[in-house]
């Protein structure tokens, strides 16, 4: 059982969920919302803006992984973030996705 839980913490989705690398299907409120996740949805159901979204979206990007400044200031910062970041995990799942897997 061990070496499962290792095992997927090692594993990334193919599956594009979102701009910044968070896996929307993790997510515990997603179903609540009925959110859709950010590739599929207008406004984020926590606020306004996201400005990881809106910076993708306004450069034509699919995700974060695909920019010329990858990982940049704004993406570590919100991977970093002592209440709600994931310690870079985003930030693996952009690069995994960039490689196609």
């Amino acid at each position: 059982m061990v070496f499962l839980a290792m095992k997927r913490e090692m594993e990334y989705v193919l599956m594009i969920e979102s701009r910044c690398g968070i896996l929307c299907s993790e997510c515990e409120y997603r179903e609540g919302v009925g959110c859709e996740g950010c590739t599929a949805i207008e406004k984020p159901f926590w606020g306004d803006a996201c400005p990881l979204k809106t910076c993708c979206e306004a450069k034509g990007l699919e995700h974060c992984g695909c920019c010329g400044d990858f990982p940049c200031e704004l993406l570590t910062a919100f991977a970093f973030d002592e209440s709600q970041g994931d310690d870079g995990r985003r930030i693996e799942q952009c690069r995994a996705w960039g490689r196609g897997g």
